[in-house]
């Protein structure tokens, strides 16, 4: 049985099940008490296991996972404390990914992926706007247009406006106003820096579950610092899209001695502030059907209270870092928090949560059976790798040895709606002028034709008007000879 140490205290480890680990979990506590830490240790014993791991970097901290930790005393007095007795200093296999691909592989994906529901929510779309957007999706569909990135997404309501009347008798109403306030959003959108998102090569999920030469699994790091300032949305956008792509791609494995995956979302509460419930109902239930596929899910917040119950229920280890009640409100907080926890008799849950320090915690993990044990207070064990980020030249070596350098980085635009319907308009100008040149040769002809006609009837006309003179005045002439005598 394969297990991951997370701490201990006073000669007493507290160990988890590896097999557990698909059971998903919360690390949760105020700012500053040690959940990346935390986070980092997890991140470590999977690896060391051979599970490879994704995590968000929200604070820059964590880059230092690649490299090993340096001795020092704190250090080697936790370990004492704990009683640890195969410490080793080590680094660990790592990618790094960054949607603006600034420092990291550019993690891409397509408009079509990601699909109207998550889209509408990176949006903030009301329902009549959602509904105009997925009649969008099914029209692209049906007409063989593919939604790659956001110019393809821009151009095709474009073309929906201009086809409203014809497309209405099939796929409903779509009101200009709805198509403009899309188009609207999709321009704030494209200043977050969207545009970097959608577009291809898309990621390939296989590509996060890799291991290394020695059997370590590889830690994945997606540098949200920038990402959560600027575009929180779309980062937890991104985490949802991650989390179903992984639903439909994986297959089935049942129980097994360990993950095959595992994924860390720090700043969890954004995944589900301002969600709509059909969102929140498809993410409880993806949560709960994913770890057959062997993925486990640990959520990072200041309280738990920030997930959903129906997903906080599914969380299978709890780590609980310091709180503080300075508020009535703070205090049912924590009593919610503690009534949470598999009691022990030899603590006082809601006090200890407010009286731990700086790198100890409540914990509790789940038996081989699945159900929880006592909490405990413990110490958190100390990294192996290095604690803080690494320099920007290590980094860079990082990238270049990366095995994905070559198969992310240059940007794919292929062939798709908006050269489609780009190609589609301008053979439409073109018969159009077509026709009205052909329209203005008929009349050029018509033009021409008159006029002549109207030059042959002036030289009749004048013909005959010489003719009927000279005739005139022969008869007059001899009239006028006859009655007067004169020659004919």
């Amino acid at each position: 049985m394969q297990e991951i140490m997370i701490g201990g205290q006073n000669g007493k480890q507290i160990l988890m099940n590896a097999a557990m680990g698909n059971r998903h979990g919360m690390i949760s506590g105020a700012t500053g008490t040690g959940k990346t830490i935390t986070l980092q240790i997890l991140a470590e014993g999977f690896s060391k296991i051979g599970v490879p791991v994704f995590l968000a970097d929200i604070k820059g901290d964590l880059s230092g996972i690649i490299a090993p930790g340096l001795p020092h005393e704190k250090i080697t007095e936790r370990i004492q404390q704990i009683g640890i007795d195969n410490f080793q200093h080590r680094g660990n296999p790592a990618v790094f990914w960054d949607i603006f691909a600034k420092t990291g592989h550019p993690v891409r994906t397509t408009i079509s992926d990601m699909g109207p529901l998550l889209l509408s929510n990176l949006l903030e779309l009301n329902d009549t706007q959602s509904g105009v957007l997925y009649s969008g999706f099914k029209i692209a569909d049906d007409n063989g247009l593919l939604l790659l990135d956001l110019k393809d997404l821009r151009t095709m309501l474009t073309w929906m406006g201009d086809e409203a009347k014809e497309l209405q008798s099939g796929y409903g109403n779509i009101a200009p106003a709805s198509l403009g306030a899309i188009q609207r959003q999709l321009l704030v959108l494209e200043q977050q820096g969207a545009e970097h998102f959608f577009g291809e090569p898309a990621l390939q999920v296989a590509d996060l579950c890799k291991t290394d030469f020695s059997g370590n699994g590889v830690i994945n790091i997606l540098d949200a610092t920038d990402l959560t300032i600027k575009s929180p949305r779309l980062y937890a956008t991104f985490l949802l899209w991650l989390l179903s792509e992984l639903f439909e791609t994986l297959p089935e494995i049942g129980d097994a001695d360990r993950p095959k995956l595992v994924l860390f979302f720090d700043e969890a509460h954004l995944i589900f502030d301002q969600a709509p419930k059909s969102l929140l109902d498809k993410i409880e239930q993806t949560v709960r059907l994913i770890r057959s596929k062997g993925v486990g899910i640990y959520f990072i917040s200041q309280s738990p209270l920030d997930i959903p119950e129906d997903i906080l229920g599914q969380l299978g280890l709890k780590i609980q870092h310091a709180l503080r009640a300075y508020t009535p409100k703070d205090q049912k907080t924590i009593k919610s928090i503690a009534g949470t926890f598999r009691s022990n008799p030899k603590i006082d849950t809601e006090a200890a949560i407010q009286e731990l320090k700086n790198g100890e915690a409540l914990v509790s993990v789940l038996n081989k059976d699945g159900s929880p044990v006592a909490v405990e207070q413990i110490l958190i064990r100390p990294p192996e790798s290095q604690i803080g980020p690494i320099t920007q030249q290590q980094r860079e070596e990082m990238m270049n040895r990366s095995p994905f350098k070559d198969r992310y980085d240059q940007a794919v635009d292929r062939e798709s709606a908006y050269e489609l319907l780009k190609n589609r308009a301008a053979q439409q100008e073109q018969e159009a002028m077509d026709q009205q040149e052909a329209k203005q040769y008929a009349k050029t002809v018509a033009s021409r034709a008159k006029t002549r006609d109207s030059a042959g009837d002036i030289l009749l006309k004048s013909a005959a008007r010489s003719i009927g003179s000279a005739v005139g005045r022969q008869i007059i002439r001899g009239v006028l000879g006859s009655l007067l005598g004169g020659r004919r």
